[in-house]
């Protein structure tokens, strides 16, 4: 248990440009042995502007680190079958490392059923069922970039949560059931709780929590009163929230009060800055991972 509120930032910027400076350095080693640059194919479909953003974003960071990539842009009107198909192209192309299919699709389309199709060794998401029952066994293939971000954090920045009481709000598959499994390995070693929307008296179990990690998608839900002194506490929301002071009109927050409860927390994520650069960065490392498996 942390021993004292001191308020320190966990600053993902920094520490994602780390990871990403290790990751360009592997890779410059990696072709200098004679091997071709990393190779991750995105799967665009639709024009969400959000997605779109994310998928730019994610260009941007392979450019940086010497990862070659392409996006295949589809209509939203494109059939689930012809999605599919686009991915199993993919499965077959000796020359792609990794697959990333971006997330949410339209609604007529079995995002599971898309998800099962990419071939696991190209799963740099780390969604595949294949690669979350390795997680729960302990010996992972890809570790879902969200999660992985996280552990790096608490790693980069001398955390460890061994013996600590970690709870987590939210039960999703790329965060919240991952990460439980992850802390409770030999790794980790933490006693986690899982809380979600049927938890009753959720501020009892916020209370007791060493390490906090909030991820229920909903703005500045987790006040000071809901954490306890000396807390580590990790936000992963990312929440619009109408600000008129702002050019475009609104500001970004998470799902934690991070001014209030700053004042509490030995130490915190910011939003934006914080646990969704790392997530990009773990994307970056796992697909070098693919590509020194797909060479073997």
């Amino acid at each position: 248990m942390p021993a004292s509120s001191s308020g320190s930032l966990i600053d993902g910027r920094a520490l994602a440009q780390d990871v990403k400076d290790d990751v360009q350095s592997a890779i410059e080693d990696w072709t200098t042995q004679g091997h071709r640059p990393p190779y991750l194919s995105a799967v665009l479909v639709g024009d969400n502007p959000a997605s779109a953003a994310y998928v730019r974003g994610k260009e941007r960071d392979c450019a940086e680190v010497g990862i070659e990539t392409n996006t295949h842009s589809l209509d939203a009107s494109v059939s689930e079958a012809a999605l599919l198909d686009t991915i199993r192209d993919l499965n077959q192309d000796d020359g792609v490392d990794g697959i990333l299919v971006q997330l949410p699709l339209p609604g007529h389309i079995d995002e599971q059923k898309v998800i099962d199709t990419i071939a696991p060794h190209k799963d740099v998401d780390g969604f595949h069922p294949a690669n979350l029952g390795r997680l729960l066994r302990g010996n992972p293939a890809f570790i879902p970039a969200t999660p992985f971000g996280i552990l790096e954090m608490l790693r980069r920045s001398a955390i460890n949560p061994d013996g600590m009481d970690a709870v987590i709000i939210g039960r999703s598959n790329i965060v919240g059931k991952p990460l439980a499994a992850l802390l409770m390995q030999r790794t980790a070693n933490a006693t986690v709780t899982v809380c979600h929307s049927h938890t009753e008296a959720l501020a009892d179990h916020t209370r007791r929590a060493d390490l906090l990690v909030a991820a229920l998608g909903q703005a500045e839900y987790i006040g000071a009163d809901m954490v306890q002194d000396g807390a580590v506490v990790i936000d992963v929301g990312i929440n619009r929230v109408d600000d008129p002071s702002k050019d475009r009109g609104y500001r970004l927050v998470g799902d934690v009060d991070f001014d209030a409860v700053r004042k509490k927390a030995a130490h915190i994520t910011p939003v934006p800055g914080g646990v969704g650069l790392m997530t990009r960065a773990m994307l970056l490392k796992n697909t070098l991972t693919a590509a020194r498996r797909n060479a073997e």
